[in-house]
């Protein structure tokens, strides 16, 4: 079936690494420091944009049921068609109007997921209830990256306030048909039961990243003096040259104290 552009589909056929990634989100067997964490037996898997099956082949090999949610109509009517005898409820819907409290706890969500709409996907199945117990999804190479490094955004403070992030395996666009202009890479979200930061501390961090070049005493002028966040800024040892995306999530947690004491 032909691809439709609009909505970044590129088909992963690569058997080796479906299996990793269906592996990945059945058994969790990823190294973490020097240690390795493991699910509990997790019987039912949402899958996020099943396309034309291929990682569905290796879900439903893992799981009891795997719920595919597909956006494009033609793809949700014909996958059931390939998978007959078989537990799989195939839901043409937009992942991000799905409604997660179907879903029988517990969980877990993997997905080939398009580029376009990776950040609200990972927003939306981090806040749903119930929370999965893990998430497992290709998305861009350089978001993945973004997400897990040392140098923060956004996006990345938001995943880090609400689980434990984890790098997979890079997937080159070679093994996608047709291949994207970029590299893929499987990141592995294991969500917290609640958010290391609150909601307040997090609205700080969104008008610190108002402008996230510049430096972040510039964009928190509105709520101090400059005179007064210089201060500040050197009593709880924050360079006043930081820029926001220098800040860790306990970083912004200490300046809110500060700020609103």
């Amino acid at each position: 079936m032909k691809n439709i552009k609009s909505l970044g589909q590129h088909w992963l056929k690569n058997r080796d690494i479906l299996n990793n990634i269906a592996d990945l989100a059945s058994e969790g067997s990823v190294e973490v420091s020097s240690e390795k964490t493991e699910l509990d037996k997790v019987e039912e898997c949402l899958e996020i944009g099943p396309g034309l099956g291929f990682l569905t082949t290796s879900l439903l090999k893992r799981f009891k049921k795997v719920v595919a949610v597909e956006f494009d109509t033609r793809l949700a009517e014909n996958l059931p068609k390939s998978f007959p005898g078989t537990n799989l409820e195939v839901v043409n819907e937009d992942i991000l109007k799905f409604d997660f409290s179907l879903m029988k706890e517990p969980y877990v969500v993997a997905g080939n997921i398009p580029y376009y709409i990776t950040s609200p996907i990972i927003e939306r199945v981090l806040t749903v209830s119930p929370l999965p117990r893990r998430v497992v999804l290709l998305i861009q190479k350089e978001v993945a990256e973004r997400i897990l490094s040392d140098k923060e955004t956004l996006l990345s403070l938001f995943v880090k306030n609400r689980a434990k992030v984890l790098a997979g395996p890079v997937v080159p666009s070679e093994e996608f048909t047709p291949p994207p202009k970029v590299d893929s890479q499987v990141i592995i979200l294991e969500p917290l039961e609640k958010p290391e930061i609150s909601k307040e501390v997090f609205d700080l961090i969104k008008q610190g990243f108002r402008a996230p070049r510049k430096k972040l005493i510039r964009n928190l002028m509105g709520l101090k003096s400059k005179e007064e966040l210089l201060q500040l800024f050197e009593e709880i040892r924050i360079s006043k040259d930081a820029r926001p995306g220098d800040l860790k999530l306990r970083d912004w947690g200490i300046l809110y104290k500060n700020i609103y004491k």
